[in-house]
């Protein structure tokens, strides 16, 4: 199927055909093969010259690139209306290599105040070690992210919907801004997946994803995405990706390719789940707040509603117990079907304390600067029944 036909096709049909492997010698399996090999054979001397002086098409190393993880990249980075794609053995792989390659000593970067403990880490420690000046601001006022940019900015980064405060980031003001001040922009589209939002679209540069989450969906892998223009991703791959060497294995990019086709089903029952059972929580007289992009107490819910014109919000939703920490702390011990782990995005429901577990990499003072407070308790809704779900969480409340 050629590029302009697939264009024709919804996102849902897409995500289910993946972009057509390479045959060989007329072979066209209905499935990607998995080339489970480390390096690839030249036919003679000349060949092999040729490709690495780039003067002929063709696989070296896998560390160089391999048919299965291109078939993952091509076919993500169709789903996010993307030029091109590259993918890494981590999240936090596709993160550091984009902004290694953006950045060099000197540099300023301008980022989100709320995010994943790691990139935090990464942006607080890593690279100001590295001559990286880096600036948190609150991100959902476009006013304050532009009155931290300096003439040495290079990158303007964000997660929207944030790490776990649930904040969003105004798609269209954050691109608008990076091209007024020659910044590219940068956005953890995580949360949300393709399918719910493309970033691109709004005019950002580039989105990454940990794409262990939803794209995988079955906490089976761990790996990330980030798509971007092809010339971008073919620096990132020739540089960052090459020499750091935080390359995907095929096999895991055949989970992913094998995730993204019910991406678009999966993510429909995570949304529809953490909507009930975020208004649920909401009315419950042991909670205090309630944070989701698709209750329309969220105080950017038009803002949500813009960006995401199919009406669904992800699975991803936080809560503040009545009692702080020892209320949060019975609750996750409470609960029987809502699993107590890290990570999100699987099909079972996951549940974890933020300011002890993934954030606690960031001290208490700037934990309750960004909404993280003792009491905070994260979900990952997933595709249980919803009854089962609200009934696991009642009797986990009762008596607290």
């Amino acid at each position: 199927m050629h590029d302009g036909e697939r264009k024709e096709l919804s996102f849902s049909t897409r995500a289910v055909h993946p972009v057509e492997p390479e045959s060989t010698d007329g072979v066209r399996p209905h499935a990607p093969p998995i080339y489970q090999t480390s390096t690839f054979l030249f036919d003679n001397v000349e060949q092999g010259a040729r490709r690495f002086a780039g003067e002929e098409e063709g696989y070296i190393y896998s560390r160089l690139g391999n048919p299965t993880t291109r078939i993952l990249e091509m076919t993500g980075a169709d789903l996010e209306n993307a030029e091109d794609g590259a993918a890494f053995a981590s999240g936090m792989g596709a993160i550091s290599a984009v902004l290694l390659q953006l950045l060099s000593a000197g540099d300023h970067l301008v980022a989100g105040r709320t995010l994943y403990g790691c990139t935090y880490s990464l942006m607080q420690g890593i690279l100001p070690r590295m001559g990286v000046q880096v600036t948190f601001v609150d991100a959902t006022d476009i006013t304050a992210v532009k009155e931290a940019v300096r003439p040495e900015t290079r990158v303007l980064y964000a997660e929207t919907p944030a790490n776990p405060s649930m904040d969003l980031v105004d798609l269209e003001a954050f691109a608008a801004l990076g091209r007024e001040t020659g910044a590219t922009t940068v956005v953890d589209n995580t949360f949300m997946s393709p399918y719910l939002q493309r970033p691109l679209d709004w005019g950002i540069d580039v989105s990454v994803h940990s794409a262990t989450k939803y794209i995988g969906g079955h906490g089976d892998v761990v790996a990330g995405l980030a798509f971007s223009s092809a010339d971008l991703v073919a620096e990132v791959k020739e540089e960052a990706l090459k020499d750091i060497g935080a390359i995907l294995g095929p096999f895991d990019a055949w989970l992913l390719i094998r995730g993204l086709k019910t991406l678009p089903l999966r993510m429909e029952k995570h949304s529809t789940n953490a909507q009930t059972i975020a208004e649920w929580l909401q009315e419950h007289p042991r909670v205090s707040r309630v944070r989701y992009p698709g209750l329309p107490s969220h105080p950017q819910h038009q803002l949500a509603r813009r960006q995401n014109p199919r009406g669904l919000y992800g699975g991803m939703l936080s809560l503040e117990m009545e009692g702080g920490f020892e209320a949060g702390r019975q609750l996750l011990d409470r609960v029987r079907l809502c699993t107590l782990a890290v990570s999100l995005g699987a099909t079972d429901t996951l549940i974890e304390h933020p300011a002890s577990m993934t954030h606690s990499t960031i001290d208490e003072k700037d934990q309750r600067a960004v909404g993280i407070s003792p009491g905070l308790v994260r979900m990952s809704v997933g595709v249980e029944d919803c009854d089962d779900l609200l009934s696991d969480l009642e009797q986990a409340m009762r008596g607290l």
